[in-house]
C-alpha cells in the first residue's frame, strides 16, 4: 500500500472532483434548514435522524441509495436555494484543496412554473462564481502561496423519468401521453442538449459538459443518440453514466453511440460475465479490447469508490474494486465523490481510501491527481488549460518534495 502518502499530504495537494452531483451534495444542516423554510417534510429534522433513516453508511441497493434525492430535489426548486447550495458546495471543496470542480445536475428535474431551466443554471453559476471570486481574490492566491480555482457545470439528461419526478417532466409526459416512453426520453434529452448549448453560446454560462444519468438496465444510452450528436456537433464535451449498474456493453455504447469523452463510474468495465450480446464470441477478449481502447484514447474514468461500495454488493471492499485493474491497464482515472451528502464522503476521504487500500506507487498516485485536471472539461482555451495543469503539477511536485522526503518518484 502507498503508506507514504499521508492524509496531511492529501489535504495539501491541489485536487479535482469531476463527478459531483449538486442534489446529492448538500450540507445536511442546509437540507434541514431549506426543508423547514419550504415546508418539505423530512423523515427527521436532525442530523443524526437523517443519517439513521436516509443518508446511511451502507445501502441495500442503488434504489435505496437514490431515495434521498426525493428530499434534496424537493428543497432545491428555487433560485435562492440553488445559489446557496452551489456556493456552499464550492466552499466545502475549496476548503479541502479542490482547485477544479465540475458540478452536475438535471435542470429539467428542478424546473417548475416559477423556475426555468435557464434560471436553475444561472443560480448555480452565481453561487459558484461567488465562491470562486472570494477564493481567487484572497491573499494566499494573490501572493502566489495558493492556486486559483476554476469550475464548470455539467448538465444531466435522464435515461428515464416519470411524472412524479418534477413539474417539467410531468408537463412533458402529459403533452406526449400517447408517444412511446423511449421517444419522450429522447425528446427530453435533446431539449436539454439544445438548451445547454444555447445558454452557453448566448449567455456565456459555464456549461462545459453534457451527461446522461439514471437507470441503465432497460434504458440504453442509444435512446439518446440524437441529443449526444447535437452536443457533439456543437463542441459540448460529453460524459455518460455507464458501467455503474450494467455491463461493459453500456460503456461500449457510450463510446460508439454518444461520442463520450469520459465515463461516469465504469465499474463493470472488466465484467466479461455480464456481456449479453450473443454475437460477442469471446467476452474476455471483448472487455480487454474495450479497456485498451479507452486507455489509448485517454477517455477518463470518473471513479467513485464509496458510492460504488454502497450500491454494489458484489464489490465488498476497496481492494476488490476494479480500480486496481484500471490502474494496471494504465487507464486515465480520476477519483471523485459522486455525492458528498448521500455517500458521506469528501475528495480527501476518497483519495485516502486509495492510498490505504490499494498498492499504488507514488507515481501512480500522482497520475491519479493529474488525470483529474487533464481530463477536465476546462471552460477556458486549451492554452489556458495547459498553463493551469502545469501550475498544478509544479505545486504538487513541490509539496511532494517537502512533505514526502526521501521517496523516489518512481517508487
Amino acid at each position: 500500500m502507498a503508506t507514504d502518502i499521508t492524509r496531511a499530504f492529501i489535504d495539501a495537494i491541489p485536487k479535482t472532483d469531476l463527478h459531483l452531483h449538486l442534489d446529492g451534495s448538500l450540507r445536511i444542516a442546509t437540507l434541514i434548514d431549506l426543508a423547514r423554510h419550504s415546508g418539505v417534510e423530512l423523515p427527521s429534522m436532525t442530523r443524526e435522524g437523517l443519517r439513521e433513516t436516509v443518508f446511511k453508511d451502507q445501502y441495500a441497493d442503488l434504489g435505496e441509495y437514490l431515495a434521498g434525492f426525493a428530499y434534496t430535489c424537493a428543497v432545491l426548486r428555487s433560485r435562492e436555494a440553488l445559489e446557496r447550495v452551489a456556493f456552499e458546495l464550492a466552499q466545502d471543496n475549496l476548503a479541502e484543496g479542490v482547485r477544479y470542480l465540475e458540478v452536475r445536475f438535471a435542470p429539467q428535474l428542478l424546473a417548475n412554473d416559477g423556475l426555468s431551466m435557464e434560471n436553475t443554471i444561472q443560480a448555480v453559476t452565481d453561487g459558484l462564481e461567488r465562491a470562486k471570486r472570494e477564493h481567487n481574490t484572497s491573499q494566499p492566491v494573490r501572493s502566489g502561496l495558493d492556486l486559483p480555482c476554476e469550475f464548470g457545470i455539467v448538465v444531466c439528461a435522464m435515461r428515464r423519468f416519470n411524472k412524479a419526478m418534477g413539474a417539467h417532466y410531468h408537463q412533458l409526459l402529459t403533452a406526449l401521453e400517447r408517444a412511446p416512453r423511449r421517444d419522450v426520453y429522447a425528446i427530453a434529452s435533446l431539449e436539454m442538449a439544445r438548451t445547454a448549448v444555447g445558454l452557453r453560446d448566448r449567455l456565456g454560462l459555464p456549461i462545459v459538459g453534457f451527461d446522461l444519468a439514471g437507470e441503465e438496465a432497460g434504458y440504453p444510452a442509444a435512446y439518446h443518440k440524437e441529443a449526444y450528436s447535437f452536443a457533439h456537433s456543437h463542441f459540448l464535451k460529453k460524459t455518460v453514466h455507464a458501467g455503474e449498474a450494467y455491463g461493459p456493453e453500456s460503456i461500449f455504447q457510450a463510446i460508439t453511440e454518444c461520442h463520450t469523452n469520459r465515463i461516469g463510474h465504469g465499474t463493470f468495465i472488466f465484467a466479461a460475465d455480464m456481456v449479453q450480446d450473443p454475437t460477442v464470441e469471446d467476452p474476455c477478449l471483448y472487455t480487454e479490447r474495450l479497456a485498451e481502447y479507452i486507455a489509448s484514447q485517454r477517455i477518463t474514468m470518473e471513479v467513485c469508490l464509496t458510492s460504488n461500495l454502497q450500491t454494489t454488493p458484489s464489490i465488498e471492499s476497496v481492494e476488490t474494486h476494479p480500480l486496481g485493474h484500471m490502474l494496471e491497464h494504465n487507464l486515465s482515472v480520476s477519483i471523485c465523490t459522486d455525492n458528498r451528502l448521500v455517500s458521506n464522503t469528501t475528495v480527501c476521504d476518497e483519495l485516502e481510501l486509495v492510498s490505504q487500500h490499494l498498492p499504488v506507487t507514488r507515481h501512480q498516485f500522482r497520475n491519479l491527481i493529474i488525470a483529474g485536471f487533464k481530463g477536465s472539461f476546462y471552460p477556458g482555451s486549451y492554452t489556458q488549460k495547459r498553463e493551469f495543469v502545469r501550475n498544478v503539477i509544479e505545486r504538487y511536485d513541490e509539496l511532494a518534495e517537502r512533505m514526502l522526503p526521501g521517496q523516489s518518484e518512481a517508487a
